[in-house]
């Protein structure tokens, strides 16, 4: 039997058949044909290029100094979004007059700050050139584009489709059982062309190679993909902008937002302008209060809270100097209340004695014996002793009275009825709200001691300008303290409350100011600005940063005079996907 198989025979139907099958599975991985109008099914991805990832409605886009116009078409209603260039904001007082062909319509403003049009002409075919003359406070400008109509879009859309004589292949290429049937084929296909090859002999085989090399090559090079009517994929001046309803990221990295979302973003620009500015030093501080507008409520001997007449005051409240704010029974041991009783006792006997003198000496004083000035001494004497006695009295039960100390808020109040303090405890703190200091905290070797400009920026609070106080000569905890005293200060504020403090020094340095709002965090962690390079379309741009105030930053890198850069919605920009 193994004889047989190693006759020449044989081995040349063996050769044969391994030369067919090559052959077939070099067709079926080589062609390209067979890759490009295949559809991906479960399990195989498309390679869909973006600008057909999400289709919208027809629209055009362009642009002047002065303003950036888009217009989308559905049916026969023409919408436009007019922004001015340099800030993206709408101009909602224009009056566009629309040159179709030959017809001129003008444009209906609405409540949203949009413009309709409403032409027959837009259900047509093929393309329409557009003339938009536009009178605005702005300035006049005059924009023209050209919009393609629906029926071309579906059109050129049909031509990607795949064509009648490949879905035989596809539907066996992309069957459930696609591998199988593949190996399948490939081996009918081989022993059929082996017994071709072994009929015509062993040197075709070597040719019938080299046919198929040139073939496939000529079919795989990047110039045979494209043909009349597309766009080379790897041309880099075909790159196109997806007429797309819904904003995402497109393949070279830029991130397309359609001018309706725009809107909702409440998207703004500013033109970068490079400029000399003064260095800035970033210190962390907190809000303190003015020590001279300020003061503490604390009992001296401590005891027993009780509440006023009027109550305790509460959070927030205004208080004016004087005002009672507490009182504070005072503590007492029992040796102590044992001797004030034992006082008070003698006081009472005193009283009494003196009091029967009194009475004998003013019946003496009637009758002429005793003088009227040993009536009047006893009187005075009985006064003094009762006196004494309240004196004795109060002392065991008159409370502590705690008053306010300067006109303002209470933003402490830590008492409680029934509550027992001690002395030197801190019950109530009163501060004048519209006298706020900021302590900051200086880690450097800079001097403090002059600087030419200082603002302060807190969470949830709008910037506050700073006039500088003083500094300390001593360092507490490796830091020097500045203080600062808050220029108007905002009704949100709050003492405590930890801000970031701008000094700016002598020194200068180039760069643009930006909103701190334009400047955002990548997924990589990196600081990267959006710049608006087309109507609906902005772009990523690393930078360096470098601060100036507590809403400005300076961009000293990788921004250029001119950009558009976003200064408001860049964050929203960013989390698209």
């Amino acid at each position: 039997m193994l004889s047989q198989f190693y006759r020449p025979a044989s081995c040349r139907n063996f050769a044969a058949f391994v030369a067919g099958s090559f052959i077939v599975f070099w067709l079926i991985s080589a062609l390209p044909w067979t890759a490009v109008s295949a559809h991906a099914h479960e399990g195989h991805d498309d390679v869909v290029p973006a600008g057909n990832a999400a289709k919208g409605l027809p629209r055009l886009a362009v642009k002047s100094e002065t303003y950036e116009l888009v217009a989308i078409l559905d049916g026969e209603r023409l919408t436009i979004y007019l922004d001015r260039y340099e800030d993206n904001s709408a101009v909602p007082n224009a009056n566009i007059s629309i040159l179709i062909d030959a017809e001129t319509v003008a444009a209906e403003p609405t409540s949203d700050g949009t413009y309709l049009v409403q032409s027959k002409l837009f259900l047509g075919s093929g393309s329409v050139e557009l003339v938009f003359d536009i009178k605005a406070p702005e300035g006049d400008d005059l924009l023209v584009s050209r919009l393609l109509l629906p029926s071309a879009s579906s059109t050129q859309g049909a031509s990607n489709e795949v064509a009648w004589y490949t879905q035989p292949w596809l539907a066996v290429r992309h069957g459930a059982q696609d591998h199988l049937v593949l190996l399948a084929l490939a081996l009918a296909a081989g022993l059929a062309v082996g017994l071709a090859i072994r009929r015509l002999g062993s040197r075709v085989v070597p040719l019938l190679a080299l046919i198929l090399t040139v073939i496939s090559f000529a079919a795989t090079s990047p110039w045979a993909q494209a043909h009349e009517g597309h766009d080379h994929p790897d041309d880099p001046q075909a790159k196109t902008v997806p007429a797309s309803d819904t904003a995402g990221r497109l393949a070279d990295g830029t991130i397309y937002v359609p001018k309706p979302m725009q809107r909702i973003l409440d998207v703004r620009t500013v033109i970068a302008k490079s400029d000399t500015t003064p260095r800035s030093l970033v210190l962390v501080g907190r809000v303190i209060t003015d020590p001279n507008r300020s003061g503490v409520v604390q009992s001296i001997n401590g005891g027993r809270i009780t509440a006023p007449g009027n109550g305790f005051p509460r959070l927030g409240q205004s208080v004016a100097k004087g005002d009672v704010l507490t009182l504070v029974e005072p503590a007492m041991s029992i040796a102590d209340r044992t001797t004030i009783s034992e006082r008070a006792g003698e006081f009472e006997q005193l009283i009494a004695v003196t009091e029967a003198k009194l009475k004998r000496l003013r019946q003496l004083a009637e009758r002429g014996v005793a003088l009227q000035s040993l009536v009047v001494e006893a009187e005075i004497e009985l006064e003094g002793l009762r006196r004494r006695r309240e004196v004795i009295r109060a002392t065991r039960v008159e409370p502590e009275a705690l008053r306010a100390p300067i006109d303002g808020v209470v933003a402490i109040s830590r008492v409680v009825s029934g509550q027992v303090v001690q002395a030197q405890d801190l019950l109530f703190q009163i501060v004048d709200p519209t006298a706020l200091w900021v302590e900051a905290y200086d880690y450097g070797n800079t001097d403090p001691s002059n600087p030419k400009q200082a603002t302060a920026a807190g969470l949830g609070t709008p910037p506050m300008k700073l006039a500088f106080q003083g500094w300390g000569r001593t360092l507490q905890q490796q830091a020097t303290i500045v203080q600062f005293a808050i220029v108007d200060p905002p009704a949100a504020i709050r003492v405590g409350q930890p801000v970031s403090v701008s000094v700016q020094q002598k020194d200068t340095v180039m760069g643009i100011l930006v909103s701190r709002d334009a400047v955002v965090r990548a997924s990589n962690g990196e600081m990267i600005i959006w710049r608006h390079i087309e109507p609906e379309q902005f772009e990523a741009r690393r930078v360096r940063t470098e601060p100036f105030d507590a809403e400005r930053l300076i961009i000293v890198a990788g921004a250029a005079e001119g950009d558009r850069i976003v200064v408001r919605g860049a964050e929203m920009i960013n989390q698209i996907r």
